[in-house]
């Protein structure tokens, strides 16, 4: 067969690989995420936005915990990290559902802190992010995928948003609850994020915070 058939036979193969090939996400000093490591979510505009994310109760119950935003700009909350990607590479991708968790090693609802999308208790359908156990294959685990992507109006900006199994995606952004507290929910505008390389020092400073 002729070779020039060969040549442009893995030449197509190499194109239509590099097209559906997945990208990395960069921290803010422009190095990519690995999985295992653990980053501060931050606003991408630092100032009267507030903080990073930490773990609190909701109303009158103890736990579940759920995803709260610090109201203060100095606060940098508790690191998360990222899991259970399809692709098989190394670094965390953009626009791939993942799994995440608050690198805490301990809580008083002694529990995971898996992300998951709780079921709403207010009339206006508030979808708001609860800490739990960790994703196992089923039905509940549609409710822990999220997929991170750029926003493209923000420099090195990206957003998170909640990919259910019928294949579509929702913003995740930033919603009071009753006593005004600002906590991570499905559907709302989204928040513009960067994510900030933790130390260990910093990592176990924040596990022994919460418990």
């Amino acid at each position: 067969m002729n070779p020039v058939f060969y040549f442009l036979l893995a030449l197509t193969a190499v194109l239509a690989a590099t097209a559906n090939a997945v990208g990395p996400i960069f921290d803010t000093d422009g190095d990519v995420i690995f999985g295992g490591s653990s980053y501060y979510v931050l606003p991408a505009i630092w100032g009267p936005t507030g903080g990073g994310l930490t773990l609190s109760s909701l109303g009158d119950k103890q736990c579940p915990l759920y995803i709260q935003k610090e109201d203060s700009e100095v606060e940098r909350g508790i690191p998360v990290k990222f899991s259970n990607w399809k692709p098989r590479v190394g670094f965390v991708p953009e626009s791939e559902n993942l799994n995440i968790e608050m690198d805490v090693a301990a809580t008083i609802c002694v529990q995971s802190t898996y992300w998951w999308v709780a079921p709403s208790h207010l009339p206006i359908m508030t979808f708001f992010i609860a800490a739990g156990p960790k994703p196992e294959h089923g039905e509940d685990s549609s409710r822990t995928f999220f997929q991170i992507k750029k926003t493209g109006g923000f420099h090195n900006g990206y957003k998170i948003t909640f990919c259910s199994g019928d294949g579509g995606c929702d913003d995740v952004g930033i919603a009071r609850d009753a006593n005004g507290v600002g906590r991570l929910a499905v559907g709302s505008e989204p928040f513009p994020f960067v994510f900030r390389k933790a130390s260990e020092a910093e990592t176990s400073h924040k596990t022994m915070s919460i418990i």
